[in-house]
């Protein structure tokens, strides 16, 4: 099964992390799910949200916001897509990411293609 996990961290929390620590532990993390996951396509990791773009369209006329899009210190940084046996696996690889140190790994089942 296809999943996303999602990755809500806080900046302020992030930053204060020992930074060459952190990489080092992605990288670790990456090469180990790319090992696992016949699915794994990479992570992405996003920009922070304070330099982020809302876009609303309505009520037929264009809003466009600076971010963050939600009020709350956890904010949307980025994800990765993987492919594995069960919910349960996919919670294991949640648990083993860097970041949930650091706030929430949301995990988020791909719809298989096809379905209604």
């Amino acid at each position: 099964m296809r999943y996303m996990l999602i990755i809500h961290h806080d900046d302020e929390a992030l930053a204060k992390a020992p930074q060459q620590g952190l990489w080092g532990e992605y990288a670790a993390f990456n090469r180990a799910l790319n090992k696992a996951s016949p699915g794994f396509s990479g992570g992405e990791r996003l920009i922070e949200s304070a330099e982020s773009t809302i876009v609303r369209n309505g009520d037929g006329t264009t809003q466009v916001l600076d971010g963050p899009y939600a009020d709350t210190k956890e904010q949307l940084a980025g994800y990765f897509f993987i492919d594995v046996a069960s919910r349960e696996e996919a919670v294991e690889w949640a648990n083993r990411c860097p970041s949930s140190k650091y706030g929430a790994i949301e995990i988020r089942r791909i719809l298989d293609p096809g379905a209604p």
